[in-house]
């Protein structure tokens, strides 16, 4: 491999920058909820990977299931035609932990790729053309899923944008009653992640679920980045008994390797299966090698009961963080192991992110919000690591 020096002129010139400072870690190895450099230094990743290791970087369990499915074989048949092992015992795990009658998978590659799948999904059961999102939602950045979101700032370089889509604010039941029988689907976050943490009021989901009962739209939840436990349930609608038509999911799904889904019940995804056939398909979703990944991921987050550890884990998070609100630190808010912090201004975040990278944490502020750090740790982070990250926060923003 070639020596820092070269790694970072050669990631400058052939990599594409998503930004004209990027983090600039040379990554070495990751192991659990730590990332080394290439010069030995090592950081608490507070992102997960930006939700991906909800379960630990190279866990284990999914390292052996890699190295036991890579030389059997890694790209046999598309999906939906062959029988591929890895894909079939992921999609029965999925539907055994999925809300009711959620029982059946499209796998994809990322939540994106999902998020598209659900929108050809709703409009081709409904034949219905027109959408509903929120402000502040974000659902990804290919066109279709960046037309779900209402930021200007990340429109306007691409308009026009094909969809057709309402923006309702987040968290506002008294706003639902704009949601009529033009819609095929209202797309909605739970807990809105890139928007800054946002929880609604308790009234919100119920609401919403009988909106779309009323006008025959899909509800979908977009549950890439709060799904598989990261918010103290398997997903976080079950924090309001709130069952959508359908779910996606990413991020923590593929155990560290790329994969999505979205997840309906049977009668509804036979819609692409039929009228013709073949209306949505993919080459690499549901990778073999990536449902053997996520596989193994799921079982052991549910044999280590992960869900309730980020219930337990988010409680001591939010006691401490909850203790540092004062002049710069203005609120704390989140379920499980998800957290925002909110700064009252964006000079203040950017120098509680910087010094955070100074002092070996990883972390960043929001897509949609440059007042709001966003903390989404690995749900297997120790105690005494957990106590370091805390601690170094404290002292970053100081205690009031």
């Amino acid at each position: 491999m070639p020596d820092r020096a070269a790694l970072e002129e050669l990631f400058h010139r052939h990599v594409c920058q998503t930004s004209p400072a990027p983090l600039g870690i040379v990554v070495d190895r990751a192991k659990g909820a730590r990332v080394w450099d290439v010069n030995g230094r090592t950081y608490l990743d507070l992102l997960s990977g930006i939700g991906v290791a909800g379960i630990g970087h190279c866990n284990p369990d999914v390292v052996a299931a890699i190295a036991e499915q890579a030389p059997r074989y890694l790209h046999a048949l598309v999906y939906g035609e062959g029988i591929e092992g890895p894909q079939v015992e992921l999609a029965a795990k999925i539907a055994e932990l999925a809300p009711a009658d959620l029982s059946v998978s499209f796998f994809t590659n990322s939540g994106t790729e999902a998020i598209e799948g659900a929108l050809k999904l709703a409009r081709k059961h409904t034949g219905r053309s027109r959408y509903v999102a929120f402000s502040g939602g974000y659902h990804g950045d290919t066109t279709g899923s960046l037309a779900l979101c209402d930021n200007r700032v990340y429109r306007e370089p691409f308009e026009p944008l094909q969809l057709d889509v309402d923006f309702l604010p987040f968290g506002d039941a008294a706003a639902l009653d704009r949601i009529d029988e033009s819609i095929a689907a209202v797309i909605v976050e739970p807990i809105q992640g890139e928007g800054g943490v946002r929880i609604p009021p308790d009234d919100f989901h119920p609401a919403l679920r009988a909106a779309c009962d009323r006008s025959g739209a899909l509800l979908v939840h977009d549950e890439v980045m709060t799904g598989l436990g990261r918010t103290g349930r398997w997903f976080a609608s079950q924090h309001w008994s709130v069952q959508p038509d359908v779910l996606v999911l990413a991020k923590a799904l593929g155990g560290g390797l790329p994969l999505g889904a979205f997840v309906g019940r049977p009668s509804l995804m036979r819609a692409l299966s039929e009228d013709p056939p073949l209306n949505h398909v993919t080459t690499f979703g549901g990778h073999p090698l990536s449902c053997a990944a996520g596989l193994a991921g799921l079982r052991y987050a549910e044999a280590h009961r992960l869900p309730e550890r980020a219930a337990q884990q988010g409680e001591r998070w939010r006691a401490t963080l909850d203790s540092l609100v004062g002049r710069d630190l203005v609120e704390v808010r989140g379920l499980g192991m998800l957290l925002g912090l909110q700064f009252a201004t964006p000079e203040q975040t950017s120098r509680f992110c910087a010094g955070a990278v100074e002092r070996g944490l990883i972390l960043n502020w929001t897509l949609h919000r440059d007042t709001v750090v966003r903390l989404a740790p690995p749900l297997v982070m120790s105690d005494g690591e957990t106590e370091q990250a805390l601690e170094t926060i404290a002292a970053l923003v100081g205690r009031p």
